[in-house]
């Protein structure tokens, strides 16, 4: 299971090195608000860690997302995350298809990660469940649920341990890693080593419980070795 951190700037990030995976994102623009790419391309040159760009909880907007996401990549985004914030199997195949391509055409070598929300049902949004084959048919990398709205509220009040089980076993039977996030705490580790995702993300844990607040570096370290 590895570690991904959220910072929003270069000082934050400096304070989550010790993670996996360092994850640019803008928490004032959302869940998985976009940051500047002189931002991720800044992240990029501070270590060999690999980087991961949000690019917004996007609405059905193939062409913007698919342009945002070439963008992350030619930034330096190793992995290049996006949200659907809306409903609909054609709608999302449509949007998924075009962000895969616009990252692989030109770096075969780069991921691609579609997130859906576990508060999906609030939001009226696509479930991960629907999500998770038609990333896979469009060759995503990594499906992920988060929260979609960012009011304390954890994915583990929307999802139950066996409902994120089975999406995991969904992603790997699909050849997919999982990326499980969504205001989770340090109580929450026990639970999510028994679920196994590949990938855990986090901010508000490693801000003192909350995301607008700054990145600890004490509290980064304290969860890597927890993960460890």
């Amino acid at each position: 299971m590895q570690l991904l951190v959220s910072p929003r700037d270069i000082e934050e990030a400096r304070r989550s090195l010790a993670a996996d995976i360092v994850d640019v994102k803008r928490p004032s623009e959302g869940s998985l608000g976009a940051n500047f790419p002189w931002v991720v391309r800044s992240i990029k040159d501070l270590s060999d860690k690999p980087v991961s760009a949000a690019i917004g909880d996007f609405r059905f907007l193939p062409g913007g997302a698919a342009m945002a996401a070439y963008g992350a990549a030619c930034a330096g985004a190793d992995f290049v995350k996006v949200g659907l914030m809306f409903n609909g199997s054609s709608k999302a195949k449509d949007l998924i298809e075009a962000v895969v391509r616009a990252v692989k055409d030109e770096y075969p070598e780069k991921k691609v990660v579609i997130a859906s929300y576990s508060d999906y049902k609030r939001l009226r949004t696509i479930s991960p469940f629907t999500m998770s084959p038609i990333a896979a048919d469009a060759g995503a990398d990594v499906a992920m649920v988060d929260t979609g709205k960012k009011d304390g509220r954890s994915t583990f009040e929307f999802m139950s341990e066996e409902e994120l089980v089975k999406f995991c076993t969904m992603n790997r039977d699909r050849g997919m890693m999982t990326a499980l996030a969504g205001s989770l705490c340090f109580e929450d580790i026990p639970i999510l080593k028994r679920i196994d995702p590949d990938i855990i993300g986090v901010r508000g844990m490693v801000c003192g419980g909350d995301r607008t607040k700054g990145i600890q570096e004490h509290l980064v370290d304290r969860l890597v070795r927890m993960v460890q």
